[in-house]
């Protein structure tokens, strides 16, 4: 009886650390117990969950004009990934409105449409710039699953005295665990470095070594295998990307006014980019009484 006694308070001391450790440090329980048939999914830092997106705004690849510099890189990259080969991690940086995020979608988008034997399941799981300290976790409850993941945070930046980039810096190619065989980590970027320009020359006038605290603030570009710039289009290349989409979609207009509407569209936008082309087309498609 005595015995029983101990035992049974042995056990509810262990059930009291067990809950108390969970407390301290909560299970990463990407999808819930399993991952669902969805194949993207955004990361809800709190409660540490990954919410199924059922329909991912991503246009057909073909689309994308104006991209042939980066986009067969990007390709090849993630097809080797999906194979389980070897692939980078990715920084898409340069000229908003032209194309990164979307790239990255549609790629995704094309790989899963494929019936190839020798592709695995590919997941995009998107996390925010703002959620990144929890990247750790989030790589820890991927890694046992039975996927191929990127892991994509858009619009990625860090300003004045944020230290965030550090544990970044760690995860993509370093630190005790590193990334996981089976998540790869893409970021698009407006800036080159990251970091903004005044923030680099700030620490090389205070810095006791600045040529050192410049290179920690440089190096977290190092840390992605693969960088691909994206730059402003010239005006042929954009009548281009208008004329393909207005073809996708089929919008009942006469080619020369569709360039003089496209022309006149960029100048009042002051840019050309395949942002301002897909709103001038909505505009069109609106005008003629169509949804797209």
């Amino acid at each position: 009886m005595q015995d029983t006694d101990i035992l049974r308070k042995i056990s509810e001391q262990l059930d009291r650390l067990a809950t108390a450790l969970e407390r301290a440090a909560p299970p990463v329980r990407p999808g819930g117990p399993l991952l669902k048939q969805e194949n993207a999914y955004h990361w809800e830092s709190d409660p540490g969950l990954l919410r199924p997106v059922a329909s991912v705004n991503a246009v057909p690849l073909d689309l994308l004009l104006g991209l042939d510099a980066v986009k067969p890189a990007l390709i090849a990259n993630t097809l080797q990934f999906a194979r389980g080969h070897g692939a980078n991690n990715a920084l898409l940086w340069g000229a908003r409105g032209m194309g990164k995020s979307s790239l990255v979608k549609a790629i995704h988008a094309d790989i899963s449409a494929k019936s190839d034997a020798d592709l695995n399941r590919l997941v995009l799981v998107e996390i925010n710039r703002e959620d990144l300290a929890t990247l750790p976790l989030l790589m820890r409850g991927l890694a046992p699953l039975d996927a191929r993941f990127i892991v994509l945070c858009d619009d990625l930046s860090f300003d004045r005295d944020e230290a965030s980039y550090k544990s970044l810096k760690s995860i993509l190619d370093g630190g005790l665990e590193g990334r996981p065989r089976n998540v790869i980590f893409y970021a698009t970027s407006n800036r080159r470095h990251l970091m903004p320009r005044d923030m680099i020359e700030n620490e090389r006038s205070t810095a006791i070594n600045p040529s050192e605290a410049v290179e920690e603030k440089v190096s977290l570009s190092d840390r992605f295998g693969l960088w691909l710039g994206f730059h402003n289009c010239d005006q042929r290349t954009f009548l281009d990307i208008v004329a393909g989409y207005v073809a996708y979609y089929d919008i009942p207009i006469d080619p020369a006014e569709r360039d003089a509407r496209a022309i006149a569209w960029a100048q009042l936008r002051g840019a050309r980019s395949g942002r301002v082309a897909i709103q001038l087309v909505r505009q069109l498609a609106g005008e003629a009484g169509m949804p797209i």
